[in-house]
């Protein structure tokens, strides 16, 4: 739901420009401006309010396909999904290195070096992956999509079904708030509650991307600081500004 407060303030706002003695071209510009203002973030507080986490819903594809299976459903761990968004991250945004005859994989040395302590995860509770699997594609896909993609070989069918997995962790993101997207799965045989443990009990939110067992929403449309949105802030000023000068 939309903070109707947030929304009244803005409208005393622009019914107050009234009272003011501005030049006619200003006050309209004024109130043009706190109106693309109100709506921008309406739409945006309630686009997050209402989506759902993207990499939930992978790790939930990936349990319901392998119950089906008639194997166990897997422990959803924060810790091993935020080091999963660290994993795709360390690809800088190349595609060309996910599969084909250019593929590179991390050095395992940066899961304790780089991508536990970016998360804020305990290097000592750190288990081995067991599994893993990764997506780059140049479009915005859903979950089930992404799975079918994940999963199409007899060798990722056989990733998935493993049964040394206990755990896994699931991460979504683009490259500087676009395109390519990237997505991470990674499985480990580490015990639940006691592997992948964060040092305050809190994991430290890396954005933009998105990790499941978090127990927060995430989207595209997270918060003003990303480009995604920003941009539509500034758009609106610049427009403003060229009707109050002629521009």
């Amino acid at each position: 739901m939309t903070d109707y407060r947030l929304t009244l303030f803005h409208l005393r706002s622009l019914k107050s420009l009234r009272g003011l003695r501005l030049p006619a071209a200003m006050a309209n510009a004024l109130r043009f401006l706190l109106a693309a203002f109100l709506f921008v973030y309406a739409s945006a507080n309630t686009q997050i309010k209402v989506t759902d986490n993207p990499a939930d819903k992978l790790v939930a594809v990936i349990n319901t396909n392998r119950t089906a299976h008639k194997s166990s459903s897997l422990d959803d761990n924060a810790g091993l999904a935020c080091i999963a968004l660290q994993y795709i991250k360390a690809y800088q945004g190349d595609c060309s290195a996910v599969g084909g005859p250019n593929a590179k994989k991390p050095a395992d040395t940066e899961f304790a070096e780089t991508f536990a302590p970016n998360c804020g995860v305990e290097v000592s509770s750190l288990s081995p992956i067991t599994g893993r699997f990764l997506l780059c594609q140049p479009n915005y896909i859903h979950a089930p999509e992404a799975f079918s993609m994940l999963v199409d070989s007899n060798k990722s069918l056989e990733i998935l079904y493993n049964k040394n997995h206990t755990e896994v962790g699931a991460a979504v993101t683009g490259t500087d708030g676009g395109s390519p997207y990237f997505w991470c799965v990674l499985f480990s045989n580490g015990k639940p509650n006691s592997s992948f443990v964060f040092e305050d009990g809190v994991a430290k939110i890396s954005k933009p991307g998105c990790f499941s067992g978090a127990n927060d929403v995430c989207s595209r449309a997270n918060d003003l600081s990303q480009p995604g949105h920003l941009w539509l802030y500034v758009a609106a000023a610049f427009i403003a500004m060229g009707y109050i000068f002629g521009l």
